[in-house]
C-alpha cells in the first residue's frame, strides 16, 4: 500500500512559477512509476508528466516548462512548473504504479492517487 500527499499549490500569475511535492509513504519507493495528472473543472483528468527509475516523459502541452524529478531517499517526487499559464490551472494529482513504464499517459493504470492540490494561473 502506498499513500500519497500532495503539496505546493497555490495561486501564482501567468509567467510564474511553482513546485509541487508529492510524498509517499510505503516501501520500494524507487520501483513505481510516478506520474502526476491535473484536471481543470468540467474537464477529463489529464496526463501531465512521469518518471520511472531513468526516464521522464511529458505532455505536449507542458514540454519544455514543467520538470519532473524524483528523490528516493526522501520518497518524495517534484514538479517545477515554469512559464505558468492561464490553462494550467487545475486540481494536481500524484499517482503511483508499477508494471507501467514513464509512457503510460492512462490515469487507470495507476493504482495509487493523493488527495490533489490546486495550482491556480491568473492572467
Amino acid at each position: 500500500q502506498v499513500q500519497l500527499v500532495e503539496s505546493g499549490g497555490g495561486l501564482v500569475q501567468a509567467g510564474g512559477s511553482l513546485r509541487l511535492s508529492c510524498a509517499a509513504s510505503g516501501r520500494r519507493f524507487s520501483s513505481y512509476v510516478m506520474g502526476w495528472f491535473r484536471q481543470a473543472p468540467g474537464k477529463k483528468r489529464e496526463f501531465v508528466a512521469a518518471i520511472s527509475g531513468i526516464s521522464t516523459y511529458y505532455a505536449d502541452s507542458v514540454k519544455g516548462r514543467f520538470t519532473i524529478s524524483r528523490d528516493n531517499d526522501k520518497n518524495t517526487v517534484y514538479l517545477q512548473m515554469n512559464s505558468l499559464k492561464p490553462e494550467d490551472t487545475g486540481i494536481y494529482y500524484c499517482a503511483a504504479a508499477r508494471g507501467i513504464n514513464e509512457r503510460t499517459v492512462v490515469a487507470g493504470a495507476y493504482d495509487y492517487w493523493g488527495q490533489g492540490t490546486q495550482v491556480t494561473v491568473s492572467s
